[in-house]
């Protein structure tokens, strides 16, 4: 049987190292890429909630001024002509 040498032991001890390095940080990317579907999922269901927010806004602030446009910036409302 042959032996191998001190060297050629380091080097597969090293690249067992390497490989069982770069699989923990796979490992955590991948964890992090499930959070961040978590995080946009949940930012979606966020969004539909004030978009339906402000179309019923839109519904009751019409309901009460007629049709027109708001100026956000003086609180004036400007009705259609």
């Amino acid at each position: 049987m042959t032996k191998l040498t001190d060297q050629e032991i380091k080097k597969v001890n090293d690249l067992k190292i390497d490989f069982n390095q770069i699989t923990q940080a796979l490992g955590s990317v991948e964890i992090q890429l499930i959070n961040l579907e978590l995080q946009k999922e949940q930012l979606k269901v966020e969004v539909v909630r004030v978009q339906k927010e402000e179309v019923e806004l839109a519904k009751e602030l019409e309901k009460k001024y007629g049709s027109g446009t708001i100026s956000l910036e003086t609180g004036e409302f400007s009705p259609e002509k």
